[in-house]
């Protein structure tokens, strides 16, 4: 998830979105707009599986609102799919996947459960900390991170970016015995 435009590409918000750029990168693939649509997509074949990056144009807290159109695109199940987003649970940089869970205060999940009606979907959360004044969330999400901060994101992303080529290799299970418990470490 993330929220379009380079006005927001180095945002703290947007490590899902950076998450994706680095997959596309790494296969070679391009983001396209698919005619009247509100998303951008781009399909990476592994062997005999396939993987569908999708990035939401609809801004972070309407994130959900494309949900239904690409579940009937790809043909795929809810069980299949893969949110990336940032988190202010975490610390910077450090990531974790959860096989389902609430919103937890993030407006794009919770756009996402809404359209969904149910909140049992895999996701893979990058830290991002929390501001040090409460009332600079919306101004934190939407700033871009600076020095060793704005290293361990970089890095963050990349290890993400692995994380969800080895779930299509692995499975969730084992992805996250080994992910989250790296991801400790951190």
């Amino acid at each position: 998830m993330g929220n379009p435009g380079d006005r927001y590409s180095a945002t703290r918000h947007n490590v899902g979105f950076r998450t994706l750029d680095v997959l596309a990168a790494r296969f070679r693939r391009s983001f396209k707009k698919p005619f009247l649509k509100n998303y951008l997509f781009t399909q990476v074949d592994l062997g005999a599986d396939r993987m569908f990056l999708v990035k939401p144009l609809t801004f972070m807290n309407n994130s959900g609102d494309i949900f239904p159109e690409i579940l009937k695109r790809t043909g795929a199940g809810l069980e299949s799919i893969l949110v990336v987003c940032d988190t202010m649970d975490l610390t910077v940089g450090q990531c974790r996947v959860k096989r389902s869970g609430s919103a937890a205060g993030q407006k794009g999940l919770a756009s996402i459960i809404r359209r969904l009606g149910r909140q049992d979907f895999p996701r893979l959360y990058i830290g991002i900390g929390r501001p040090i004044h409460r009332d600079d969330v919306v101004r934190y999400v939407l700033s871009a991170a600076k020095g060793k901060e704005a290293v361990a994101l970089e890095e963050s992303v990349y290890r993400a970016a692995e994380a969800v080529v080895q779930l299509q290799k692995e499975g969730l299970e084992k992805v996250m015995n080994v992910f989250n418990r790296r991801a400790e470490g951190d």
